[in-house]
């Protein structure tokens, strides 16, 4: 155990702790149905994942054809009051998700979540699943604050995990004690940017053919992290 790597590893949310996608599906579909739009197949909610909830809204309204900024805004603000209530309807942790994380953290490893999901919303669905406390900290999309471009702080920008690994107790300036585990190119450029070793899940809502994502080791499933992790 004193010979494990990594001080504390990080995690995306959707995609890679959590499948999330039939929750997710539904929000944008309620919100598709008030603005007059056909719903999308629930599974093609999958390939909507990654920017968060506001990108996933837009990318299925402009496929079929858009609206006004302002509607917009108002179907977006409906979405995330439907998915504030009903955002672990049919969420559930990956398969050996709950097993890895208590293995890394019987070794000593401290553990974060990093999403792009609204923080608040994150740790909703964390605790409705009873998945919340192994976890030194939860940061989401909004928990940066904004940027000088008014936008959010949020994967693929750095800040997240760099903020990351100060709450799991680690310095930034020597990011060789820390890994990220992610399922998009969010995540692994997010990595990247934090000059952290990545590891992509292959299993996930990958934007990419996982082996193209650019990490540093790819796993089929959650079972294989911890020798992922050892081998890098």
């Amino acid at each position: 155990m004193a010979d494990f790597p990594f001080a504390a590893v990080g995690f995306d949310l959707d995609g890679t702790l959590l499948d999330t996608f039939r929750d997710l599906g539904a929000a944008v579909n309620h919100a598709l149905d008030l603005g007059g739009f056909d719903p999308v197949p629930v599974g093609s909610s999958k390939d909507l994942i990654g920017g968060g909830a506001k990108i996933m809204l837009a990318r299925a309204v402009d496929a079929q054809g858009g609206m006004p900024e302002e509607d917009f805004r108002a179907l977006y603000k409906a979405m995330l009051k439907y998915y504030a209530e009903h955002n672990a309807v049919h969420s559930v942790p990956y398969p050996h998700a709950r097993e890895v994380v208590a293995e890394l953290t019987a070794r000593g490893v401290k553990l974060a979540v990093v999403t792009n999901k609204f923080e608040e919303f994150a740790r909703s669905i964390l605790t409705q699943l009873d998945f919340i406390a192994p976890f030194e900290t939860v940061i989401g999309g909004d928990s940066m604050g904004k940027g000088p471009d008014g936008t959010f702080l949020s994967k693929p920008h750095p800040e997240p995990v760099i903020e990351a690994q100060r709450r799991c107790a680690q310095d930034p300036a020597y990011p060789g004690s820390f890994a990220f585990v992610g399922d998009s190119t969010y995540d692994v450029r997010a990595a990247r940017g934090a000059r952290v070793p990545v590891i992509a899940a292959a299993y996930g809502y990958c934007d990419k053919p996982p082996h193209e994502l650019g990490a540093d080791a790819v796993i089929d499933s959650l079972v294989g992290l911890i020798s992922a992790l050892e081998a890098l």
